[in-house]
């Protein structure tokens, strides 16, 4: 017997053979492929030879009709496909856990979480006020987060319901990748306040906010100083990310203990601590310390250098990986910048990549006849050279 070809394509066409003069047995489902079709085929044509049988065109389905002849290969692709998905071979066992299947899935299950987090963290910037439009228009152009840039951070010592406060610590960052370098600046240093004479320069903050704030410190420092940035940290929002963070660690070598001036209430032993949020917003915020009365607001900035430094530390363990996605929605939250989402990203990310290096402190020569601190021409040059990397 001889093969009947395809009158269009030349290729063979699938067989169904029946019984002479019985009815035709049920459709069953016809394979798909070349692979299969040709052994049944062969089939066909051996119970043709031995008994008597009519061999007759099998009738092709809609779907076989509409579908191309050449796509065999690519319907097998299909089902290796989904039998990979499924998790199966080609006989259809479920394959193995594998070392290199594991560790895939692990990497997979990290960058999802990862992702997570940088969503949350770009979300939350956009929702999170921002400064003023006059301390905007108060800054400087120029800088880049990647070569270098100032940035001014201020924190405020309001509370609930007041209008208007000072600030409460004065911080200037000089930011690039891979360099921080961070200068702190007493509250009670005399300086001339733009439209309003000299007095403590963080009166500023409460006569003129943010912008004041920017020009006095410009001007105070000279040497070509310009800020390209501001950043004011919220304190009521502060404790919530050290909470986020699972608290921070802290070393002191003095006890500390206040009597609850301004609020701060807290009492310390000499050694280490964990801090929570709360206490640690008390910590920064403790300017008298009844262990050691002649403390002054150096030792104030530099324990709210500890506490800066405890965030950078937490940030960095492996346990703040768990809580990615809760630091990432609280940091933002935590303050009000002119920077969004790409900018504070890059701040976050020099000051992690920055080292934890020593902050230095603006030092005063003595007292003006006013009581404030005074601080040489000098001094304030030194200082700017070393914030810009001019000198060591």
């Amino acid at each position: 017997m001889s093969d009947e070809r395809n009158d269009q394509g030349g290729e063979d066409r699938p067989y169904r053979v029946y019984r002479a003069g019985e009815p035709d047995e049920p459709k069953r489902p016809r394979e798909s492929g070349r692979a299969r079709d040709e052994p049944a085929r062969a089939g066909s044509e051996r119970e043709a030879e031995q008994g008597d049988y009519s061999v007759y065109r099998a009738r092709r389905g809609l779907r076989g009709r509409l579908r191309p002849r050449d796509q065999g290969d690519q319907l097998r692709e299909l089902a290796r496909r989904r039998r990979d998905r499924r998790g199966r071979d080609e006989d259809g066992e479920r394959r193995r856990w594998t070392i290199g299947r594991v560790l895939k899935w692990i990497a997979f299950a990290l960058a999802a979480w990862v992702a997570l987090s940088v969503v949350l963290f770009f979300v939350s910037a956009q929702l999170t006020k921002g400064v003023s439009d006059g301390a905007e228009e108060g800054l400087s152009p120029g800088g880049s987060m990647l070569t270098g840039s100032t940035v001014l951070v201020l924190g405020s010592d309001a509370r609930p319901g007041e209008s208007t406060a000072r600030a409460d610590s004065i911080l200037v960052l000089r930011v690039g990748f891979g360099s921080v370098r961070r200068l702190s600046i007493l509250r009670d240093s005399e300086a001339e306040v733009p439209g309003h004479g000299v007095m403590k320069i963080n009166t500023a903050y409460a006569l003129g906010g943010p912008a004041l704030m920017i020009e006095t410190v410009e001007r105070f420092m000279g040497n070509g100083l310009k800020v390209n940035h501001v950043i004011e940290v919220n304190f009521e929002d502060f404790p919530d990310f050290i909470d986020a963070l699972g608290g921070i660690d802290v070393k002191l070598d003095n006890c500390l203990r206040s009597n609850g001036l301004a609020g701060t209430v807290i009492s310390l032993k000499q050694g280490e601590h964990h801090l929570s949020g709360y206490k640690a917003l008390k910590f920064a915020r403790v300017r008298k310390n009844e262990c050691d009365p002649t403390e002054d607001d150096r030792d104030r900035a530099r324990r709210q250098q500890q506490v800066f430094s405890g965030i950078r530390s937490q940030a960095l363990s492996p346990s703040t990986f768990v809580r990615l996605p809760w630091v990432s929605w609280q940091a933002p939250r935590t303050i009000r910048s002119d920077l969004k989402g790409p900018g504070l990203s890059a701040l976050f990310a020099d000051l992690i990549t920055g080292g934890s290096g020593k902050t230095r402190v603006l030092e005063s020569a003595g007292f003006t006849p006013g009581g404030n601190l005074l601080i040489t021409d000098e001094e304030r040059e030194k200082a700017v050279d070393q914030l810009l990397g001019k000198r060591d």
